[in-house]
């Protein structure tokens, strides 16, 4: 059986058969996730911008656990940080006690903690379970996501919705269409004034598609 628990902003943890992942965990802003008392084996990072790096160091020091992401990014990490790594590419699954992943293109940039090019921005797709999952990390919507639907049928999406940075509703409602998902849970919005995303507005557009707008609340961990 898959848990999955909506941290904060773009920070998923999910747990399985004992084990536990986090994505993109920027998890200051919600007290209410003790990650110390959590049992975490992977962290999965989509791209190394602050919001989604976040606490993804600290995490991988206190529970000695690897950080998979683009190789540029995880050889920043190893190099100033001295955290363990799995550095990967795009396009490959990549197999772990719980299950595996793949990672593949997000339509957004990636720039390191000294500003520097931290390589491509990623999404990602975890099998686990017999559930697929599919976080779209920071993209705009894209053509890449038909293909998706039809190489990995993700059951699963976690989208941004917030504009700006990434997609809006009205896009994030047509890659709903495009994943083919019966489920979607809404991310990356609301944080910053920039980013205010109609909840509403959003789940009735997804509901056309037969879709379902699961809003998690953070609140609730």
């Amino acid at each position: 059986m898959v848990d999955l628990k909506y941290i904060h902003h773009s920070a998923f943890y999910i747990k399985t058969e004992g084990k536990g992942i986090l994505f993109d965990p920027w998890i200051d802003k919600n007290a209410k996730f003790n990650w110390k008392e959590e049992q975490i084996d992977d962290i999965l990072l989509t791209h190394a911008h602050g919001d989604h790096l976040g606490n993804a160091v600290e995490i991988a020091k206190e529970k000695n656990i690897q950080i998979t992401t683009v190789f540029e990014t995880a050889k920043y990490l190893e190099k100033e940080y001295g955290v363990k790594t799995k550095s990967i590419g795009l396009g490959a699954w990549i197999s772990y006690p719980w299950g595996r992943a793949v990672f593949l293109p997000a339509f957004h940039s990636n720039s390191l903690p000294d500003g520097s090019y931290g390589g491509v921005a990623a999404s990602i797709i975890i099998d686990v379970d017999g559930v697929r999952i599919f976080h779209a990390g920071d993209t705009c919507l894209t053509g890449e996501m038909k293909t998706i639907k039809e190489l990995y049928a993700p059951q699963i999406a976690l989208l941004p919705i917030g504009g700006t940075y990434t997609m809006d509703v009205e896009h994030a409602a047509m890659a709903a269409k495009w994943l083919g998902v019966k489920t979607v849970i809404p991310m990356h919005y609301g944080t910053f004034p920039e980013i205010e995303a109609d909840l509403k507005k959003f789940a009735q557009l997804i509901a056309v598609g037969n879709t379902t707008c699961q809003i998690l609340d953070t609140d609730s961990i």
